[in-house]
C-alpha cells in the first residue's frame, strides 16, 4: 500500500500504521481508499481478532490533507459521502479496535481515534476538533461520537472553539482510556491487544454491538438483545471451553465458533 503499513501477528492482532509522517499522517485520497479496503478486510477476516491503529513518526493523524482538496473534482457532498463510508466501515468492524495515539490527533484524525473502542494516548498526545479553525463543520462521525462520549455541552465546547487539548485533559473529559509515558505506550497497547486476541471472539463482538447500540435501545430491548446474545454463546464451542478451563484451572483457548 502507498500510505499504510499493515502487520498481522500470528495471534490475530492487526496493526495498521498511517504512514505519511512527513505530512503528520494527514489523510489524502489514497489513504482514504486504503483505509476503506483495510477496514472491510479486517471486518470480514476470521483470523483477524483485534485492530490497532497508530501513526508513523511523531503524530497520530493531523486530519484530512487539505492541500489535496483542489485535486478532487467531485461535489463536496459526494466526497463526504465517500468519507462517511470509511467512518462506517471502521464503526462496523465486529471486533475490538484500539487507537494508539502519539502526537497530534486533529479533525478527522481525532475522530478516527474516537471511532475505535479503546484509546491509549502517550503523554505527548494532543487532540483537537480543528474543523472550525478551517471554516469547516465536524465530520468523520465526530458529531455522533463526541456527545455520546462526553455529553452535549462538552462536545459543543470542543467543536465550537477547536482548541487543542492535552492527553491529560482528554483523559479528564473521558475521551481516552489511558495516558501513559511515551516509552510505555507500545508495551501497554501490545498487552491489551494480546489479551483481547486471546478472548472469545464471538462474545467480544456481540458485547461491542450491545454497547454500541445501547443509546438507541430501551431497557426492554437491551435485555432482549442480551438474551439473544447469550443464547448464541451457549451454542458455541467457546463457552463450554471457558467452563472446562475454569474447572481445570487453566487459560481457555477460544476458537470463535
Amino acid at each position: 500500500m502507498e500510505t499504510l503499513l499493515l502487520d498481522r501477528a500470528p495471534n490475530g492482532v492487526v496493526t495498521l500504521t498511517l504512514n505519511r509522517p512527513e505530512k503528520k499522517n494527514a489523510m489524502n485520497a489514497a489513504m482514504f481508499n486504503e483505509l476503506l479496503a483495510v477496514f472491510r478486510e479486517v471486518g470480514d477476516s476470521a483470523s483477524d481478532r483485534v485492530l490497532v491503529i497508530t501513526g508513523a513518526g511523531d503524530a497520530f493523524c493531523s486530519g484530512a490533507d487539505l492541500g489535496e482538496r483542489g485535486n478532487d473534482t467531485r461535489h463536496p457532498l459526494l466526497r463526504l459521502h465517500w468519507v462517511a463510508d470509511i467512518a462506517l466501515a471502521l464503526h462496523r468492524i465486529p471486533k475490538p479496535a484500539i487507537a494508539k495515539v502519539n502526537g497530534i490527533a486533529a479533525g478527522a484524525g481525532m475522530n478516527l481515534a474516537l471511532a475505535c473502542d479503546l484509546i491509549v494516548a502517550s503523554e505527548s498526545a494532543r487532540f483537537s476538533e480543528i474543523f472550525a479553525r478551517r471554516g469547516l463543520t465536524i465530520d468523520f462521525g465526530g458529531s455522533w461520537l463526541l456527545p455520546r462520549l462526553i455529553g452535549m455541552h462538552r462536545a459543543k465546547e470542543l467543536a465550537f472553539f477547536a482548541d487543542i487539548i492535552s492527553a491529560k485533559e482528554a483523559a479528564e473529559l473521558g475521551l481516552v482510556n489511558r495516558v501513559v509515558a511515551a516509552s510505555q505506550v507500545d508495551a501497554f497497547v501490545a498487552d491489551w491487544a494480546d489479551r483481547l486476541a486471546a478472548g472469545p471472539p464471538l462474545a467480544l463482538s456481540m458485547t461491542k454491538r450491545l454497547l454500541t447500540n445501547s443509546f438507541s435501545m430501551t431497557m426492554d430491548e437491551a435485555l432482549e438483545a442480551e438474551g439473544m446474545a447469550q443464547s448464541v454463546n451457549a451454542g458455541t464451542e467457546d463457552t463450554p471451553e471457558a467452563i472446562r478451563a475454569f474447572l481445570e484451572k487453566r487459560e481457555p483457548k477460544f476458537k470463535g465458533r
